[in-house]
C-alpha cells in the first residue's frame, strides 16, 4: 500500500461523511469530464464506450476489463458461442460488449441491472445492433445503487423461467449485496441454470491470508466494520463494499447444489502478490 493511501485511510474517519461525499463527487466529475474530452479529441472512444461520468461499474479500462472476463468465461467457465448466458448486474454492458464478438446467433444473451441509466444505455447502444442481446431493468432496492427500488432483492425472482441458461455470471455484484439479498440470488441462480450449467461469480473473500492483509492495512478495501460472516467499509451505506467469509460462501454453494470447480482464483484486492484478477473468482457447476 502506498504512503498516500495509508494517510487517506488514517484521515478519512475524522472528516464528516457529507463533506467526503461532496468532495469525492466533485473531484470525480471534473476528472471524468476532462478525460472524456481528451479521449474524444484523440479518437480513443467510440459509440460503445460510455462516458466516464456515466460509469458506475468500477474502475479500470472499460473494454479491456470486458475482454479480460471474456477469457475467463471461455477458459475457466467453458462457455461456448452457441450457449445462452445470463449477466446478473450487467451495468453499462462492459461484459455484454465483449460477448458481442463471441456469442453467435444460435446463442442468446440476457442481462439485467438495478440502475435504470445502465439499462437505457445498453438497450440503445448494444441491443439495437445485436438482436440476440436483451436487457431489462430489475427494480430492486439497493442503498448504494438503487435507493428508490420498488422491490426487495431478498424476495424477488429473476424474470426468467427455470433452467433457461447454460452459463450465468455475476461480476462485482455480491461485493455490493448484504446476506439476505445474496442468499436469494444464490437460489435464483440455481433455478435458472440448466443441469450441468456453469456459473462465474466474483467476491471479496475473507480467509486467513486476506484477513491478515486487511489487518495489516495492505488491502485497497478498508473493511473496518465487522458483522456476522462479512465485513464492510461503510456502516452507513454497507452495500458500498461487502466482503464475505469464504467458509460462509462455500456453505451457500453447497446448500444450493452448486459445485465449486477448484481452485478459487484469488484476487489482488487485499494486497496479494500472486493473483489472477482484482476480485476473487469462483467457478461452479450446477449438480
Amino acid at each position: 500500500m502506498s504512503q498516500i493511501t495509508k494517510i487517506k485511510n488514517y484521515v478519512r474517519p475524522y472528516i464528516p461523511r457529507p463533506i467526503r461525499q461532496i468532495v469525492r463527487g466533485t473531484r470525480k466529475g471534473i476528472v471524468d469530464f476532462s478525460l472524456d474530452t481528451i479521449d474524444s479529441w484523440f479518437g480513443r472512444c467510440d459509440e460503445f464506450t460510455p462516458p466516464r461520468r456515466k460509469t458506475f461499474v468500477g474502475f479500470g479500462d472499460f473494454k479491456k476489463t470486458g475482454d479480460e472476463f471474456l477469457r475467463y468465461f471461455i477458459e475457466l467457465g467453458d462457455f461456448k458461442p452457441h450457449e445462452r448466458v445470463l449477466d446478473v448486474g450487467c451495468g453499462l454492458g462492459r461484459m455484454a460488449l465483449a460477448l458481442t464478438k463471441y456469442l453467435d446467433a444460435r446463442g442468446g444473451y440476457e442481462g439485467f441491472d438495478i440502475v435504470p441509466e445502465g439499462i437505457v444505455w445498453c438497450q440503445e447502444k448494444i441491443a439495437a445492433k445485436y438482436p440476440h442481446f436483451h436487457f431489462q431493468l430489475f427494480d430492486v432496492y439497493n442503498k448504494m445503487y438503487n435507493p428508490q427500488g420498488k422491490y426487495q432483492a431478498a424476495a424477488h425472482s429473476f424474470p426468467y423461467p427455470d433452467e433457461s441458461f447454460d452459463f450465468v455470471f455475476l461480476t462485482s455484484v455480491f461485493t455490493h449485496m448484504l446476506p439476505p439479498d445474496m442468499q436469494n440470488y444464490f437460489a435464483e441462480i440455481k433455478r435458472v441454470l440448466k443441469r450441468r450449467g456453469r456459473c462465474l461469480i466474483t467476491f471479496f473473500l475473507l480467509n486467513e491470508e486476506s484477513l491478515q492483509l486487511v489487518e495489516a492495512k495492505e488491502s485497497v478495501e478498508d473493511l473496518r466494520y465487522s458483522f456476522d460472516g462479512y465485513r464492510v467499509n461503510d456502516d452507513q451505506t454497507p452495500e458500498s463494499v461487502v466482503a464475505y467469509d469464504e467458509k460462509m460462501i462455500r456453505e451457500l454453494y453447497a446448500k444450493h447444489e452448486l459445485q465449486i470447480k477448484e481452485p478459487i482464483y484469488y484476487g489482488s484486492w487485499c494486497g496479494r502478490k500472486k493473483f489472477l484478477s482484482y476480485q476473487d473468482l469462483v467457478i461452479s457447476t450446477r449438480n
